[in-house]
């Protein structure tokens, strides 16, 4: 019961970093996107955004709604990958230290993922009560 609490408090605030980041990158002129990374285009700092939108969404909804919750350890995964490149390109543009945020990020995401697959699993072992 514990470790579900503190699940749903990584997965809240994983959503809502990740739904201002990519709600950020939506609205933001394509000039100001790409001033702090010039190697990466706006077109694709805009899907990046979309991904970050659609990932928080699954963090919180599947679970929410109890429809599809397998779908939530599936948003994870899906942010850390994002989280997985961001790191990369921070440490290309802006050192090792600027990295950890994203990298620390990641390593929540990759926990919920693990965690809500271990949880789903262990759910399905046993059979429904009816």
């Amino acid at each position: 019961m514990k470790m579900t609490r503190v699940l749903w408090i990584i997965q809240g605030l994983l959503a809502l970093l990740f739904l201002f980041a990519g709600g950020v990158k939506l609205v933001m002129p394509a000039a100001d996107l790409t001033k702090q990374t010039p190697m990466l285009s706006a077109g694709f700092l805009r899907f990046v955004g979309i991904c970050e939108v659609l990932g928080a969404i699954g963090l919180i909804l599947p679970g929410l709604l109890h429809i599809r919750p397998g779908l939530t350890p599936l948003a994870a995964s899906g942010l850390v990958g994002i989280m997985i490149g961001a790191t990369a390109v921070t440490v290309m543009t802006g050192g090792v230290g600027m990295a950890l945020m994203p990298f620390v990020v990641g390593l929540l995401a990759a926990f919920v993922a693990y965690s809500r697959w271990k949880f789903a699993a262990a759910a399905d072992a046993y059979p429904k009560r009816v």
